[in-house]
């Protein structure tokens, strides 16, 4: 089956047996626990919602199939994935190479809670040059977290030689795909061990469900990862495992037009007076622009672009967009753009910030599926203005 065709129908075949009613659509089963006739035999493998929920079992069987993976589990939040994955894999002790150009709940999450409570060492690196990976391996590295692209300088790093480079010293690594989606980008193909996805964002696609996913091939790895996740019960809703089934329906139509809008967008950014620089794996000004096509199906939708101006310019120019809601998050149907340095990734220090080329005018910009001429029309006005 290609893409489409698993998006739609993997897990969600109608059940034709005695007693089944034929249903297209999974249904939503609330129920937190499930009667069984036979005490030692649990029905049709159910006990307790928390343990496996007939919803949540579908949305992970999509979840693997359109990610190229064995396994599949949803969680409560992208943030409840990563814990989840950080307890079920290190001890006190531990040592993490990650991206330094990670999202900033990430970031948070891994300073504020896992090093400092729990001392665990995290050395953050630039990820797009694979030597700094190697330099900063030590005899307690036991994983390599990257983020390709990264948020918000939609850095890429070389999955595959990482991968390799992990390989050769027995460390599990881990992809965040948010940015890309399965669509775009399919890492464990790359030769990665973890895929992690925050579903609030392109997965689910309508901005109307908090969750997190993971997907993976290895035996061992699941069962430890998914051991955490019944023990610490970060699971995803039934209600959200709905949505979010709901959404993956439609994700190759809308990822299709979100890089066509982007695409569009950032060509148009590029050549604007009052833009300084523009960045978007599809531009050919891209450093990593050839490694963008050989890793990726496509270039996704988002774009990060530095005003010349401003942190009060900056500030007035996404103040007075109409089509583009001033909002966090991103992989909606609908456009959002936001200040990083002010709202997504205020959590990281100022000085780390700065090395990062987080300046007060970058603007990071999630193009949504709208008429791509009402879009720029929409920008234009706001440029206008300041």
């Amino acid at each position: 089956m290609k893409f489409s065709t698993k998006s739609i129908h993997i897990g969600e075949e109608p059940n034709f047996n005695e007693g089944a009613t034929g249903d297209v659509i999974t249904p939503l089963h609330l129920s937190t626990t499930f009667a069984r006739k036979d005490v030692d035999i649990p029905t049709a493998g159910y006990e307790y919602s928390r343990s496996l929920n007939p919803t949540r079992n579908v949305l992970e069987q999509k979840l693997a199939a359109i990610e190229k993976a064995k396994f599949g589990l949803a969680f409560a939040s992208g943030l409840a994935a990563e814990t989840t994955v950080l307890l079920a894999l290190l001890k006190t002790g531990d040592h993490v190479i990650t991206t330094d150009d990670i999202y900033g709940g990430s970031q948070r999450l891994f300073r504020k809670v896992f090093s400092a409570n729990y001392a665990i060492d995290f050395t953050f690196v630039d990820t797009s040059d694979t030597s700094k990976v190697s330099e900063a391996i030590t005899a307690k590295t036991k994983l390599i977290w990257i983020e390709s692209p990264t948020n918000p300088m939609l850095k890429l790093s070389d999955i595959a030689e990482i991968a390799k480079i992990a390989r050769q010293n027995g460390i599990a690594m881990l992809v965040d795909n948010t940015f890309m989606s399965p669509f775009f980008q399919n890492p464990l193909e790359l030769g990665a061990d973890i895929v992690l996805h925050s579903t609030s964002k392109y997965i689910n696609g309508h901005s109307d469900s908090i969750g997190g996913a993971v997907m993976l091939n290895d035996d061992v790895l699941f069962e430890k990862i998914q051991f955490v996740q019944n023990s610490a019960g970060a699971i995803m809703s039934p209600f959200d495992s709905y949505i979010v089934l709901r959404g993956i329906k439609t994700l190759s139509m809308r990822m299709n037009k979100h890089a066509e809008n982007a695409s569009i967008i950032a060509e148009y950014l590029e050549k604007h007076p009052k833009v300084k620089k523009v960045i978007y794996p599809g531009l050919k000004s891209h450093p990593q622009f050839g490694l963008a096509q050989k890793q990726m199906k496509g270039f996704g939708g988002m774009i990060s672009v530095e005003l010349d101006g401003n942190l009060a310019s900056a500030k007035k120019f996404v103040e007075n967009l109409h089509f583009f809601s001033l909002a966090e998050s991103l992989g909606g149907v609908e456009s959002l753009i936001e200040l990083p340095a002010l709202m997504t990734h205020a959590s990281v220090p100022l000085e780390d910030r700065l090395k990062l080329g987080i300046s007060d005018t970058l603007i990071r910009i999630s193009v949504g599926v709208e008429d791509g001429d009402d879009l720029i029309n929409d920008l234009e006005t706001a440029f206008s203005l300041i």
